[in-house]
């Protein structure tokens, strides 16, 4: 795996929390942009940010001329509700700090504390990757997934990150083409796509924590690895360069696993692809095994 300084390609690296509510992040150019959307949502308490932001940038533009922190803003590709990538605005921490200033809000120092003290665990997981497997393993526990689960869920990620490190050394593009392999690999794997095993697990009715690994089962990570592990390999001895060639290896590693999940399931009479999730009590379409 390469020696990056770019954050893994995992949602859940792209999702953090303040006061339980979510906000959603990129990195981009060595460092976090935020939702500028998310962030009004959680200092406004409006119940339309996106109205709140938009009246904000006009009241910005008479207050302080030419020069305004929206002039910064940059439009990111984020995960949306419904699951799709949308262009949003977004954020670095400097910028923040300078439209936090605006919003008359009791969250507004709290938020300033919380927004550096990201931004410093960021610096420091750089300098020690093995202190971002520390924070991913504590923020599991903390949310009462089994020590065993967390392990796994923690190796799914590593694996990700070494598929994704040779996607973009093989041409690969980030975003559309990335979403479409990982999906290739999903559908070959479980013979679902990701959408429907989603739906399957009730997770079209949640807003947040929808992320689809941080509610599969034991095996549907470990399957899910397989494929992901066996694409890699595939597209190393190939040699695959650009989108098509690496989406034949996509296929054909998601196959292999795919195969195994049939031998299992043959074996077993059960079937792998499962409704189980991690969601709250009365969100639940299945029942996680704890």
């Amino acid at each position: 795996m390469s020696n990056k300084t770019s954050a893994p390609d995992d949602s859940q690296n792209h999702l953090v929390v303040f006061q339980e509510k979510a906000i959603r992040r990129s990195w981009h150019n060595e460092e976090w942009w935020f939702s500028v959307i998310d962030v009004v949502g959680v200092l406004s308490e409006s119940n339309n940010p996106n109205r709140y932001w938009s009246d904000l940038k006009r009241k910005l533009a008479q207050e302080a001329g030419s020069v305004q922190p929206y002039e910064k803003i940059v439009r990111l590709k984020l995960s949306a509700p419904d699951g799709k990538q949308r262009e949003t605005d977004c954020g670095n921490t400097e910028t923040l700090f300078r439209i936090i200033q605006a919003i008359p809000s009791p969250n507004a120092e709290p938020f300033k504390r919380w927004l550096a003290q990201v931004g410093y665990e960021r610096v420091r997981e750089i300098e020690n990757p093995e202190l971002a497997g520390a924070r991913a393993r504590e923020l599991y526990q903390a949310k009462g997934y089994p020590q065993a689960w967390i392990e796994k869920r923690l190796r799914s990620i590593s694996i990700r990150g070494e598929l994704t490190d040779e996607w973009k050394t093989r041409g690969v593009q980030e975003g559309r083409e990335y979403s479409i392999l990982t999906a290739e690999i999903a559908r070959a794997t479980f013979g679902v796509t990701p959408d429907a095993h989603s739906r399957l697990k009730g997770l079209d009715r949640v807003k947040t924590g929808n992320n689809l690994r941080d509610h599969m089962t034991d095996l549907e990570l470990i399957f899910t690895m397989l494929g992901e592990a066996g694409t890699t390999e595939i597209a190393r001895r190939k040699d695959a360069v650009g989108f098509i060639d690496n989406r034949t290896a996509a296929k054909e590693g998601g196959t292999i696993a795919g195969d195994a999940r049939k031998a299992l399931e043959a074996k077993t009479g059960k079937k792998v692809v499962s409704g189980e999730n991690y969601l709250p009590p009365g969100k639940r379409k299945g029942v996680a095994k704890k």
